[in-house]
């Protein structure tokens, strides 16, 4: 495990515990608002994201920190995400199911040093679940050593995410899906998303929109795990690069016949 795993995840489980447990089911209207259209935010995040940034601060001072919602006020902190070494945080991932009062939704975040992710954490505040990775290191499920393995379904087990395109991109992208894989529902939150890849709950994961704080942490704690994460094109996954796409699953071989469907 990394050496900043138990300050971290102890930072983690104390916001949830202050900040995103106790708003749960009670958030007045007010406290969610539309940031760009389709995309909630809650006051929930954004204290979140504040406790978290400070409790970083002093775990690792010399990290810079860029958070999601800091990122949606100044877009510019982007770039700070390929620095020496940078904090990645998600304070609340899944907000829409959040603010809808139903799970599944979690706390993640990722240490990168020179784009490269080495560190990751995914936690779950309702199921009290902590994933963690460390690049080389292996995967944790609540500190104990994880590998991924698939569902054993007749028909592999593949989410499709709609988001990031057209309606009509997707519905054609699913049908494809559908001649190899069980098409099954998207829970709209990579904290749950990665889990369920290495936990045998689902084979395979396609997203289009493929931002940092969404996806540094489970696909480190998905690769490290023995799963597969690449490019729609077939390349690895860096966050630094220009690559469209990842494509997520339980196993390579699930990972490449994924890939080969993806445009016909």
């Amino acid at each position: 495990m990394h050496r900043h795993h138990e300050a971290v995840s102890a930072l983690m489980r104390s916001v949830a515990e202050a900040v995103v447990m106790p708003r749960f089911r009670n958030l007045a209207a007010e406290e969610v608002l539309e940031k760009t259209p389709g995309e909630l935010v809650t006051i929930a995040d954004r204290e979140a994201e504040l406790r978290l940034t400070e409790g970083l601060a002093a775990i690792d001072g010399d990290a810079v920190i860029v958070g999601e919602e800091a990122c949606a006020a100044d877009p510019a902190l982007m770039e700070q995400a390929t620095a020496a070494r940078a904090w990645i945080i998600d304070p609340i991932d899944g907000t829409a199911n959040f603010a809808a009062g139903q799970p599944p939704f979690g706390i993640m975040i990722a240490l990168v040093e020179n784009g490269v992710t080495q560190a990751g954490w995914l936690y779950d505040p309702v199921a009290e679940r902590m994933c963690h990775a460390v690049l080389g290191g292996g995967a944790f499920l609540n500190d104990a050593p994880v590998r991924a393995r698939a569902s054993g379904a007749a028909r592999p087990l593949a989410a499709v995410s709609k988001v990031g395109q057209s309606e009509e991109e997707h519905a054609a992208r699913a049908a494809r899906f559908a001649q190899a894989f069980e098409i099954v529902p998207l829970p709209r939150c990579a904290a749950e998303n990665y889990p369920r890849l290495v936990l045998g709950q689902n084979d395979v994961a396609v997203f289009r929109r493929t931002l940092v704080w969404d996806h540094a942490p489970g696909a480190l704690f998905l690769t490290e795990a023995g799963g597969y994460v690449g490019r729609w094109d077939g390349s690895p996954y860096r966050i630094d690069d220009e690559g469209v796409g990842i494509v997520a699953a339980s196993t390579p071989e699930l990972g490449q016949r994924a890939t080969a469907l993806l445009f016909g």
